[in-house]
């Protein structure tokens, strides 16, 4: 790990990668949805997310309804998103967790607390860590955290932002701090796509990169092999 990266070096990046894949469109879904789509994407495509979360909401029109439903059956609908035998009694027991806290399913009152008093009352469900606090946060209610999936976690290093020892949990407290709260939004969706499309897992396609100049992984691995 060299040197944090300065302001400068993280706007460049941020630059390079709206130029490679644009401006990323915000979502406009509430929080409760924002929650359970996002436990929905834990290891699976955004395709497959997409798909079981329709069918979650075609077999039960109201979140009501899906915490009130049998596990089994949350299991069937949200199946194309994979892990649902995981991923369904989490979601039930989110909804039951809310209700029982709030004394209905919504999650609009976290706007008007404090950020990481927000962020803590979501962590306090099962399954739910500080990058699906961190997505629900930022994407639902513009509040200023940085989420780092896989994707984030693994450019983030190479480019030598994040040490290679820093745990995903660390990780979220560095890039927070790093980076400027007005980049997190799209940032956070480029670098997805880069660690999808060409900074991907195992070996990298860095032919294709526009940030070899700025990557520590390209300089000290990659130029080395030739």
């Amino acid at each position: 790990m060299t040197d944090k990266p300065s302001t400068s070096e993280i706007l460049t990046v941020d630059r390079r990668l709206k130029r490679l894949y644009g401006e990323p469109a915000r979502p406009r879904r509430d929080p409760v949805s924002q929650l359970i789509g996002t436990m929905l994407s834990q290891a699976t495509t955004d395709t497959q997310t997409a798909r079981s979360f329709a069918e979650l909401r075609r077999r039960y029109p109201t979140w009501e309804q899906v915490r009130e439903a049998p596990v089994s059956e949350i299991a069937r609908a949200i199946r194309s998103s994979g892990l649902s035998g995981q991923k369904a009694p989490r979601i039930k027991k989110a909804l039951q967790q809310i209700t029982k806290e709030r004394g209905r399913i919504e999650l609009n009152f976290l706007d008007k607390m404090p950020p990481e008093e927000a962020k803590r009352w979501l962590m306090n469900m099962a399954g739910v860590g500080p990058k699906t606090a961190s997505i629900v946060l930022l994407f639902s209610l513009r509040k200023p955290f940085f989420p780092v999936d896989t994707h984030v976690y693994r450019v983030t290093q190479r480019l030598g932002w994040v040490p290679l020892n820093a745990s995903a949990e660390k990780a979220h407290e560095i890039l927070g701090a790093l980076i400027p709260p007005r980049l997190y939004f799209r940032l956070h969706i480029n670098l997805i796509r880069h660690g999808r499309e060409i900074c991907i897992a195992g070996i990298p396609r860095c032919e294709l990169c526009p940030l070899r100049d700025l990557c520590l992984y390209y300089q000290e691995v990659i130029r080395k092999r030739k």
